[in-house]
């Protein structure tokens, strides 16, 4: 009875602790600078200089995503929409970023 009590416990607990609960904006920088915070409702299109050109940043439904970046491999492109707090895209060449924010962020394991 104890175990079974202590493993509904455990399983609680670890829900809590790594639910993601819900991005309230998307903080957009570029060379280390914050371009812009942008609301995650609507649907816009942010475009943000680097050195290496041009990166279009989406919104739309309350996530956001890197559309299109001038960097050879396309990671941040890649990475796809980002819809948690503490979800980040970036685009190290071009020096661009994009992070979600929210009132808590998603569990990780670097923060341990």
């Amino acid at each position: 009875m104890v175990l079974v009590i202590g493993l509904m416990l455990t399983a609680a607990l670890a829900a809590h602790v790594w639910k993601p609960g819900a991005a309230e904006r998307a903080v957009v920088r570029s060379g280390g600078q914050v371009i812009a915070e942008l609301e995650l409702h609507g649907d816009h299109v942010l475009s943000v200089p680097g050195p290496l050109g041009v990166t279009r940043v989406r919104v739309a439904e309350g996530r956001v995503r890197v559309e299109s970046d001038p960097s050879p491999l396309q990671l941040c492109v890649k990475r796809g929409w980002l819809a948690h707090p503490g979800d980040v895209a970036v685009c190290l060449p071009n020096q661009v970023s994009v992070e979600l924010e929210g009132a808590t962020k998603r569990y990780d394991t670097l923060a341990y």
